[in-house]
């Protein structure tokens, strides 16, 4: 079993790998730190701490993220994809309630797993950066791996037309977490957006009350799946980029890696939020500490179906 502190901003997509860690009997949450993102720090934390009640798990910590970015940028959300509040057409109960800790909680939370640790990051990389400026090397290499969701590797962007929402959010964080963290895996849009999963299966998902995340599934996934439907009509579903982030730690013989070192352009131009690594097939480039892995493919069937069997789980 994993042990993972997740770092999100959900949005619809950031919510559904919340509801699939929760019910995955291969994952330990033990900590999810809400940051701004796809919504509002605020909202996040609403809609974080109202997922962690309909799971019955009041004993995981939410510890206070970014509100913006290191850049000093004031961040940009997107109502369009994931609606104004971050769950599509659903509203979390106003009288949603969870004690929010502090931030250093993170490093609390790394010395109690110490080398037993995963960080799994699915949005912005603001909170991750600023947990490596506060705690150091001292702190960030006690943590086992590092997965990342976010960059677009020789395949165009999805907030511009080179750059990944995710890095170009907060392009300074991403590059630093890209260079100073140890044992990065990447899953950028090269393997992302495959990862779609349709109507029908959601339909096959929902057919019965198997947790108490049912209810949400189909009516989020369709918001999302129409706002998909504007921007690529030909797609068949919805492309879970953050699912398939905690899929590729859980189930590491589907997916396949290049094992190069990342960056990311920092420039305030049209390169902004780049990706790029050395991908040259004969590429002098020597395996290091520093070296992360990008995911390249994986098995989709593997996917789809772990995906069904996890999102039916009877509440554990």
């Amino acid at each position: 079993m994993y042990n993972v502190l997740l770092f999100c901003d959900p949005g619809i997509d950031d919510s559904l790998a919340i509801m699939y860690a929760l019910l995955n009997p291969e994952i330990n949450v033990v900590g999810i730190v809400s940051s701004y993102g796809n919504v509002p720090q605020e909202q996040a934390t609403e809609n974080v701490a109202y997922l962690l009640q309909l799971a019955g798990r009041d004993d995981i910590p939410i510890i206070a993220g970014a509100r913006s970015p290191l850049s000093g940028e004031i961040a940009v959300f997107y109502p369009e994809i994931h609606g104004e509040e971050g769950l599509g057409p659903i509203r979390p109960p106003e009288t949603i309630q969870h004690e929010v800790v502090n931030f250093d909680e993170i490093f609390t939370i790394i010395d109690k797993y110490k080398n037993n640790l995963v960080i799994v990051d699915v949005g912005r990389s603001t909170s991750l950066a600023i947990a490596y400026l506060l705690g150091g090397e001292e702190y960030l290499h006690k943590v086992k791996a590092v997965y990342c969701m976010g960059g677009a590797f020789l395949v165009p962007g999805n907030v511009t037309p080179v750059a990944e929402a995710n890095f170009h959010g907060d392009a300074i964080a991403a590059n630093l977490v890209l260079n100073k963290l140890r044992n990065v895996f990447i899953t950028p849009l090269n393997v992302t957006n495959y990862a779609i999963i349709t109507p029908e299966t959601i339909r096959q998902i929902t057919s019965q009350p198997f947790n108490p995340f049912t209810p949400l599934i189909k009516p989020i996934f369709d918001y999302y799946t129409a706002a998909y439907k504007k921007l690529d009509p030909s797609l068949a579903g919805s492309p879970l980029h953050d699912v398939f982030t905690i899929f590729a730690l859980a189930n590491p013989a589907q997916v396949q890696y290049n094992n190069r070192e990342a960056s990311v352009s920092i420039e305030f131009d049209n390169t902004k939020g780049v990706s790029f690594a050395d991908f040259r097939a004969r590429s002098s480039e020597q395996v290091t500490e520093n070296t992360d892995h990008i995911a390249i493919s994986f098995n989709y069937e593997a996917f789809v179906k772990d995906f069904i069997n996890v999102m039916t789980t009877r509440k554990r």
